[in-house]
């Protein structure tokens, strides 16, 4: 039997300037410099600075026509003076409250130095190797990935040495070179595990009775001393608790990722800049947006020369039409490129605007408790903007507040309901949580049973699995882990 239907599907397409309207909303301010700078790059006709233009007053209806090769541009498609009369300091720049003075230029910072696996390569120069030997040492320093291990099975680098560099060695010719790649600094690198990384820098240390009875631990417990089976290993080594204690500080004071501890690794070193900064004033929020996010653009008052100089020629040939649709083409990108800031820097301040007074109650006190519950369909009802164009907002920006510089989608969360009925947000009980956390008997700390029952006392009646949710929400290992002696 055959069947029938009709479907009808609604689907609204973006135009590609709408597209990039809505990338240039998500980017950051760094981010946005660089976007800026490339459009400035890449189209002449668009500048920077407070240089004032000329206006044009006359119509020019008539300028395409009448040219010797009999051939006219559709006057509609060029007004040209809409290019002129817009060569003036964009609107949004002369807006009271929407963009701060902290105008200075910052650049991205960048670690000086040479490449970490440089940095290993030139402590092997101080070694006496042979060709191959030295070929298996620099294959190894490759190997090491930016945390400073070597995570790749000997065997595998074995036969990697023979297709790749035609060295054909053994595994026991390969753990001797290793045992030199390990003398490196910094302590640590080279190692093919936890056990084998805290090992190397224990047994560069001063072997005192702690440290001794650490790296026994580590040779000997280190599954017992992962799951904090504290019991168990005084009464395997035959040790006091005071004993114990001393050996477990002498390993904390190590470090898990010898790689990331050094300084010339050429990575970038994040430094946020805030997009927003709110401030309390008499009692009052007050909101900027930071100013680089409203960066002065003008028209090249070139480009605008050239139009007149069109405009009074008697003569005009097909190659300088050429010209002029060129010098429209670019004219244009550099209109919607300055219609395209104000409508970012807008969306971004109303956005931020109505978050801020949304978690009023919030800001102003910098209590966590006193934030809402808020998800985006709540901001985007309020302001009359897609859920889609709040994310973007949310999700990118930082704020600086008299409480420290967050990411704004900090502030989202979902509600739940207390014993009073009222809705709470999720991150209210989470910071609850994080403090009776804080304050637990590390000897005894809190399974996730009692966390509920506690969380249930104070008015919040939440499942243990849900406990359990936040509690890895927040990074909080169980109870078990948390043990200390």
């Amino acid at each position: 039997m055959l069947k029938q239907h009709l479907q009808f599907k609604l689907s609204q397409k973006l135009s590609p300037q709408q597209i990039q309207l809505m990338k240039l909303i998500q980017l950051p301010t760094q981010a946005f410099e660089q976007r800026l700078k490339q459009e400035l790059e890449e189209n002449p006709a668009l500048e920077t600075g407070k240089e004032e233009v000329e206006t044009a007053t006359d119509e020019y209806d008539d300028i395409y026509e009448g040219d010797s090769d009999n051939e006219t541009i559709n006057t509609e498609d060029i007004n040209i003076d809409d290019y002129l009369s817009d060569d003036e300091i964009p609107d949004y720049r002369t807006k009271a409250n929407n963009y701060s003075s902290d105008d200075e230029e910052k650049s991205v910072p960048y670690a000086a130095g040479i490449s970490f696996n440089q940095y290993l390569i030139n402590q092997l120069n101080t070694f006496y190797l042979s060709d191959d030997e030295w070929t298996i040492a620099e294959f190894l320093v490759g190997s090491v990935d930016e945390s400073g291990y070597i995570r790749r099975p000997i065997v595998d680098i074995m036969d990697d040495l023979a297709f790749t560099q035609n060295v054909y060695t053994d595994v026991q010719t390969i753990e001797k070179i290793l045992a030199i790649v390990q003398d490196l600094d910094p302590p640590g690198v080279g190692a093919r595990s936890l056990e084998e990384c805290l090992i190397i820098q224990l047994e560069r240390k001063e072997l005192t009775p702690s440290v001794e009875l650490a790296i026994a631990i580590l040779k000997k417990s280190f599954e017992h001393f992962t799951k904090k089976h504290y019991q168990k290993l005084i009464q395997k080594h035959n040790i006091s608790e005071a004993e114990l204690k001393q050996a477990i500080s002498e390993i904390e004071k190590l470090n898990p990722k010898p790689g990331g501890s050094y300084s010339g690794s050429n990575r970038i070193v994040e430094h946020v800049v805030p997009d927003f900064a709110i401030r309390i004033v008499e009692g009052e929020l007050e909101l900027t947006l930071n100013g680089r996010n409203a960066p002065e653009l003008h028209v090249s008052r070139e480009y605008s020369n050239m139009l007149k100089g069109y405009k009074e020629a008697k003569d005009k040939s097909k190659s300088q039409k050429d010209t002029v649709m060129f010098i429209k083409q670019k004219l244009d990108a550099a209109k919607w490129f300055i219609d395209a800031i104000r409508q970012r820097q807008q969306t971004l301040f109303i956005t931020m605007n109505s978050i801020m007074h949304y978690q009023s109650e919030y800001f102003l006190t910098g209590d966590e408790r006193n934030l809402r519950p808020m998800i985006l369909k709540d901001i985007a009802d309020e302001i009359g903007m897609d859920v889609s164009t709040v994310s973007r907002v949310a999700n990118s920006k930082y704020v600086d507040t008299p409480y420290g510089t967050k990411l704004i989608k900090e502030y989202f969360s979902e509600s739940m309901k207390n014993e009073q009925g009222e809705d709470v947000s999720t991150k209210e009980i989470k910071k609850i949580l994080e403090t009776v956390i804080q304050n637990e008997v590390k000897k005894k700390p809190l399974t996730d049973d009692k966390l509920a029952a506690i969380l249930k006392e104070k008015g919040y009646p939440i499942a243990r699995r849900t406990v359990a949710k936040y509690r890895e929400q927040l990074n909080i290992p169980v109870a078990r882990m948390r043990k200390e002696i």
